[in-house]
C-alpha cells in the first residue's frame, strides 16, 4: 500500500514538473523566438511569453507563442520544406535520364557517322573513283538513315527510302555493264521498277531492311522514352499543392513551435499520412509509370540482342559491298532478264574500241575488302555497357512515386517512438495509415482531399506515358507506331508508276514472274552466233566491267 502511494506522489510530481516545464517556455517564448528567426522571418513578430491562441487558424489554441501573422509566415515554409525533399529527389531522377539520353543518343549518332566514313574509306580504297563519282549515292542513303533516326517515319519513309536505293544503285550499275548501250529515262525506270524481282543484289537488301527498320526503330524509341521520362517527372513536379495539404503541413512542422516545443518532431505515421494526402495524385502515376519502365527494360534487352544497333551499322560497309559483287556476278542473267521485259537497248555510240580497254589498267573485278580491324564502339563506350548501366537506373526508379511518402518521411524529419508530435500533442500516433492514390485519401484523417477532382496535369501524363508503352511494345516487336503513317502497305506499291513508254508498258509478270522451274537462259561464247545477240552481249558486258566501271561518270545522269 505505501509502495502505490509513493508511485502515485512520484507521478504526479513528474507531470507537475512537466507541466511546469511547458509553462515556463510558453511564459517566455525564447526558444521560439531563435528557432523562427533562425528561418529568416523577423523576430520581432514572436511575442516575448505566451499569448491568447484563439486567433489561430490551425495550431491548438490555448496560450501560445504564435500569432495569426506568425502561423501564415510558418505555412509558407512548411509549404516550401514539404516540396523541398520531393523536388530534390525528382531533380536528381531528371538529371539521371537525361544524362542517359545524351549518352544513347550522342552513341547512335557516332555510330551512324563512323559507319558512313568506314563505309568512304573502305569503298574509296576498293572501288577508287569509281565510288567517289557515285558517292553522293551512298552520302543520301546515310543522311536518310539520320533523319530517320531523328524524326522517325514523320521524315523518311525507311522502306520506300531503302527500296529508292537499292534502285538508284541497279541503276548505276546496270549502266556499269552495259557501257555499250545507250539508255533513256523511262527505260531505266522500268529496270527499277523491277529491282525486287530481279533480285540483282542477292537476299542483302532484304535481310538489311529487316536488320536496319528493327534496329533503328528499337534505338530511336528507346532514345524517345529516355527524353521522355524527365519531362514528365519535371511536369508532375510542378503540380502545387493543394491548401489543404499546405495547411496539413503546417500543422505537421511549426505547430509545436506554438507549444514552445520547437525541437519536437513529427510521428512516422503523422507524416505518411500526410504525404499520401499532398501526393495523393502523384501516386496514382505508379501503375503507368512502371509499365512505362517495364516496357523500356523489355526494349533495352532487345537493343542488347536481335535489334542491336551496333552490330547492324558496324557492318554495314561489308553488307552493301557484298550487295555490290553479287551484282557484278550476276549481270549477265540480270540484263538478260531486264532485255526481256523492258526492250533491246539502242547500242551506244559512244562506246569505246577494244583497244582503249586495255589502258584502263583495271582488273574487271570488284574487290572483296576485309578489314583487319573494324571499330567496335562510338563515342568512347559500347551499346552493351550503356544498356547495362541504363537497366540499373531505370529498376531503381519503379514505384517512385508510390514510394515518395516514405522515402520523405525518414532519418531526421521524423521522431522514432512516442515522443513525437501527433498533431496535438508530443504522444503516439494513433490514427491508421491509409494506403497510396486519390482513391484511399477519402480515409485521410490528416489531410483533406476531394477525391472527384483529379489533377489534370497529372492525368494528361497519365495518358503520355501509356502512349509511350505502346510505342515501346511496338518496337520490342519491330514495329514503329509512333506516328500516323498513311503509307501503311506501300514499301513497293509505287513500283508500277512512272513509264510511259511502250518498252516498260508491258505486263511486270509477264517477263519477270518467279516460277518453280525457271528456265536458265542459254549463254554463248563471246563471238558466237546468237538469236538478238543478247547471251553474247550480256557475257561481253561482264567482261568489260572493268572497263564500263572506268568509264561511269560521263554516262551518269
Amino acid at each position: 500500500m505505501k509502495t502505490l502511494l509513493v508511485l502515485c506522489v512520484v507521478c504526479t510530481l513528474v507531470v507537475f514538473s512537466v507541466s511546469m516545464t511547458a509553462e515556463q517556455k510558453l511564459k517566455n517564448c525564447n526558444e521560439v523566438r531563435a528557432a523562427y528567426s533562425s528561418k529568416g522571418f523577423n523576430v520581432n513578430d514572436v511575442p516575448n511569453k505566451g499569448v491568447n491562441g484563439a486567433p489561430l487558424k490551425v495550431c491548438p489554441q490555448g496560450f501560445s507563442c504564435c500569432t495569426v501573422e506568425m502561423e501564415e509566415k510558418l505555412s509558407q515554409q512548411s509549404h516550401t520544406e514539404i516540396k523541398a525533399p520531393v523536388s530534390r529527389l525528382s531533380t536528381n531522377l531528371q538529371s539521371t535520364f537525361r544524362q542517359r539520353h545524351d549518352h544513347f543518343d550522342k552513341f547512335f549518332r557516332e555510330l551512324l557517322k563512323n559507319a558512313e566514313v568506314s563505309l568512304h574509306n573502305m569503298f574509296v580504297r576498293t572501288y577508287g573513283m569509281m565510288y567517289v563519282q557515285n558517292a553522293e549515292l551512298f552520302k543520301n542513303f546515310f543522311e536518310a538513315l539520320t533523319r530517320y533516326y531523328v524524326s522517325g517515319g514523320a521524315a523518311v519513309n525507311l522502306d520506300s527510302m531503302l527500296s529508292d536505293f537499292w534502285a538508284d544503285l541497279l541503276e548505276r550499275m546496270f549502266r556499269l555493264v552495259n557501257v555499250q548501250y545507250d539508255f533513256s529515262d523511262a527505260y531505266m525506270e522500268c529496270v527499277s521498277r523491277h529491282t525486287e524481282q530481279l533480285q540483282p543484289f542477292g537476299d542483302v537488301p532484304r535481310k538489311l531492311r529487316i536488320q536496319l527498320t528493327r534496329a533503328f526503330v528499337a534505338a530511336r524509341t528507346f532514345v524517345r522514352g529516355l527524353t521522355l521520362m524527365p519531362e514528365v517527372v519535371n511536369k508532375v513536379s510542378m503540380v502545387s499543392a493543394s491548401p489543404s495539404c499546405v495547411r496539413a503541413s503546417m500543422k505537421m512542422l511549426y505547430c509545436p513551435y506554438c507549444s514552445g516545443q520547437v525541437a519536437l518532431k513529427p510521428c512516422q505515421n503523422y507524416c505518411l499520412n500526410v504525404l499520401r494526402g499532398c501526393l495523393a495524385n502523384q501516386a496514382d502515376l505508379d501503375t503507368e509509370w512502371n509499365n512505362f519502365l517495364d516496357a523500356m527494360l523489355s526494349l533495352a534487352e532487345r537493343l542488347e540482342g536481335p535489334f542491336n544497333f551496333e552490330s547492324v551499322m558496324d557492318p554495314i560497309d561489308v553488307k552493301i559491298s557484298e550487295a555490290i559483287m553479287n551484282m557484278q556476278e550476276n549481270s549477265m542473267q540480270v540484263s538478260q532478264k531486264v532485255f526481256q521485259g523492258c526492250g533491246q537497248p539502242k547500242p551506244s555510240k559512244a562506246f569505246r574500241s577494244k583497244r582503249s580497254m586495255k589502258d584502263t589498267g583495271f582488273n574487271g573485278r570488284f574487290r572483296p575488302y576485309s578489314p583487319d580491324a573494324r571499330p567496335t564502339t562510338a563515342a568512347g563506350t559500347s551499346l552493351d555497357r550503356l544498356t547495362t548501366d541504363v537497366k540499373k537506373k531505370l529498376k531503381h526508379a519503379k514505384k517512385f512515386w508510390s514510394t515518395l511518402p516514405e522515402t520523405v518521411c525518414a532519418g531526421e524529419r521524423i521522431a522514432p517512438g512516442d515522443e513525437c508530435w501527433n498533431g496535438t500533442a508530443k504522444s503516439r500516433y494513433e490514427s491508421v495509415v491509409i494506403g497510396n492514390g486519390l482513391a484511399n485519401q477519402v480515409s485521410n484523417p490528416d489531410v483533406d482531399v476531394d477525391i472527384t477532382k483529379p489533377d489534370i496535369v497529372i492525368r494528361s501524363q497519365i495518358a503520355v506515358l501509356k502512349e509511350m508503352t505502346s510505342w515501346l511494345k511496338a518496337a520490342h516487336s519491330g514495329n514503329d507506331i509512333s506516328i500516323e503513317n498513311d503509307d501503311v502497305g506501300s514499301g513497293g506499291e509505287e513500283s508500277g508508276s512512272g513509264c510511259d513508254s511502250p518498252s516498260c508498258n508491258t505486263d511486270r509478270d509477264m517477263y519477270f514472274s518467279t516460277t518453280r522451274s525457271p528456265v536458265k537462259p542459254r549463254i554463248d561464247s563471246v563471238g558466237s552466233p546468237s538469236a538478238g545477240g543478247v547471251a553474247s552481249q550480256g557475257s561481253m558486258a561482264l567482261g568489260l566491267c572493268g572497263l564500263a566501271l572506268a568509264l561511269l561518270a560521263p554516262h551518269l545522269r
